[in-house]
């Protein structure tokens, strides 16, 4: 499903930390069938606020931490199927591995889908310490960068120390490697704007680490993402 060549043969950006933009993972075919079936199940709302960073945002399991398990696989279309096996294989974590020059291989790993709708963002943060590596991928037919829920590279907690932009077009995605200055935020989405923005995120963590966003006592209820209630 995915060029996994586009990520091995890759280059990291050094500066103002270790990241990359890597585009065109799928054929148009399937770049076209994973943005008409982006998921709506399963969801469940996230937010915070006067903490260490700002978010609100909806999110739903894809691949449960540190197995190989697809989530409520049965509302998914064949292509999500298709990608989330992608996600889930070897060649994958090899081609991360060789991007990022860290060995990915056997280390815990899960994978999330994020519905951010109008009003939603994340505010600039640099990663939890127990984070290695999170790839980015996203699934929206078209963006108006206007519209805000552009992933932004930062050189500092600074928001308005804007490095880099990366539209959320299906078959866009980003690589950060987690650095105590790998500062990055999502623009907030404006009031009115008629699509989600609509990601993946796919996290390796160090040995030991369990999921934040899905820790075994979660007891919060899921729904579908209905994007009419959400504007």
């Amino acid at each position: 499903m995915i060029d996994l060549k586009k990520l091995s043969v890759h280059r990291l950006h050094n500066a103002p930390y270790s990241w990359a933009q890597i585009n065109g993972l799928y054929t148009p075919e399937d770049a076209r069938a994973l943005a008409e079936t982006y998921p709506h199940d399963h969801f469940k709302t996230v937010s915070g606020y006067g903490g260490e960073k700002d978010y609100e945002y909806e999110a739903r399991q894809l691949i449960a931490m540190d197995s190989h398990q697809t989530v409520n696989p049965q509302a998914l279309s064949r292509q999500w199927l298709a990608l989330a096996q992608c996600l889930c294989s070897m060649p994958y974590r090899q081609a991360i591995s060789a991007l990022t020059g860290l060995d990915l291989t056997q280390v815990p790993m899960e994978a999330n889908l994020f519905h951010y709708g109008p009003g939603a963002n994340l505010g600039p943060h640099p990663d939890l310490p127990d984070k290695l590596v999170t790839h980015i991928l996203y699934f929206n037919q078209t963006w108006d960068p206007a519209d805000g829920g552009c992933l932004q590279i930062l050189g500092s907690a600074d928001p308005t120390h804007i490095v880099a932009e990366v539209v959320p077009i299906v078959g866009n995605s980003a690589v950060l490697v987690r650095a105590n200055n790998s500062w990055h935020a999502v623009s907030r989405v404006v009031q009115g704007c008629r699509s989600s923005r609509r990601s993946v995120t796919v996290t390796f963590y160090r040995p030991g680490s369990s999921s934040s966003m899905w820790p075994a006592d979660d007891q919060t209820p899921l729904h579908p993402y209905d994007q009419q209630k959400n504007q």
